[in-house]
């Protein structure tokens, strides 16, 4: 039997999906549907996960929350002065002057890890970098499991050595950021499932297993290959109780958008979107350097959010998206894992 570190009647667990996407509402719709719900503490700080948190106690004694561990990637400030040269003319078009300094941050870490050593939660998970072994005591000796999202078997094995209590395993089809450790580095197309049994080959640990999932079928083969839960995010984003911008909901549904890229474009960190004219004109001159193009798309992105234009919004999106649907979130959960209910 595979040992799990999420112990929830339905084997689904609600992605951390972070600036406003996960709500409250959905985390609860989430528990309320027997599966395990994530706080996205993601471009928040310690002050505005609180409350947050807080809430979710009320709804259910078996939540984690996400952070995002810190991995500065050094600007290479000729590539980025590019960057802003050629976003310049799509910015004054739409009344925006750019900052050209690039902004570097690490979205409140240590706040937020003291904070959650001082008002234990039961998970936390990291991603965008591993843990390293100092948070993982911290976190442990308070009670709390850690687990680490990983996205190879590199990263797999480097996280156990830290002593993670389990993985949040990663497909490279997954919507949004991709948690690589190495945002740097070439990121090749695989199934979710494949990459799940080559880790679980060489590491006896509890799984979770994400990217790519378009319905139950794919469900059942990624519990079936070991995961312990699935980590459904993109299938989430036209529920009722999500905070998806309506552009971006429509998008998701709309004829014009057939296909995801992984693009650094938006935030200067490999992130899987729906195609559109943004990807296309800046995708192939984008930098390696978040958060430094996450805080100088910032406000373009604002206006295209503003104006209706999805075509200068972040849509992010898996390669499962077409399974994504309209409704309450507690029956979505309940309709991909009800076959699958722990005994």
């Amino acid at each position: 039997m595979t040992i799990a570190f999420v112990k929830t009647p339905l084997p689904i667990i609600g992605a951390p999906m972070a600036g406003g996407t996960t709500t409250p509402e959905l985390t609860e719709a989430v528990a309320r549907a027997g599966g395990f719900p994530f706080v996205a503490s993601g471009y928040l700080t310690a002050e505005a996960l609180a409350p947050l948190v807080e809430r979710m106690r009320e709804t259910t004694s078996n939540f984690g929350v996400n952070l995002f561990a810190p991995n500065p990637v050094p600007v290479d400030r000729m590539a980025f002065d590019d960057f802003v040269t050629a976003l310049e003319p799509a910015a004054a078009a739409r009344g925006i002057t750019l900052d050209p300094e690039p902004v570097e941050d690490d979205d409140h870490f240590d706040a937020k890890l003291d904070w959650l050593t001082e008002h234990p939660v039961p998970l936390v998970s990291l991603t965008f970098n591993l843990p390293t072994a100092e948070t993982v005591d911290r976190l442990h000796a308070v009670g709390t499991q850690v687990v680490a999202t990983v996205t190879s078997v590199p990263e797999a094995r480097a996280a156990a050595e830290v002593g993670v209590d389990g993985l949040i395993v990663q497909g490279p089809r997954a919507g949004g950021h991709s948690g690589t450790a190495d945002p740097t580095r070439i990121i090749e197309d695989r199934a979710t499932v494949d990459l799940v049994r080559d880790i679980l080959a060489e590491l006896a640990m509890p799984v979770a297993a994400g990217g790519g999932v378009d319905g139950e079928a794919m469900v059942g083969d990624l519990l079936g290959a070991g995961a312990s839960s699935v980590v459904v995010g993109t299938l989430l984003l036209r529920s009722d109780e999500a905070g998806t911008a309506s552009t971006h909901r429509a998008a998701l549904a709309a004829d014009e958008f057939t296909d995801t890229q992984l693009t650094r474009a938006f935030t200067g960190r490999p992130a899987r979107a729906l195609v559109n004219d943004f990807v296309r004109k800046f995708d192939p001159v984008a930098v390696d350097a978040y958060p430094a193009v996450h805080h100088l798309t910032k406000e373009f992105r604002a206006a295209a959010k503003k104006a209706d234009d999805p075509h200068g919004l972040h849509l992010w999106a898996g390669t499962g998206y077409r399974g994504a649907r309209d409704g309450s979130a507690e029956t979505i959960v309940k309709d991909l894992g009800s076959r699958f209910a722990r005994e």
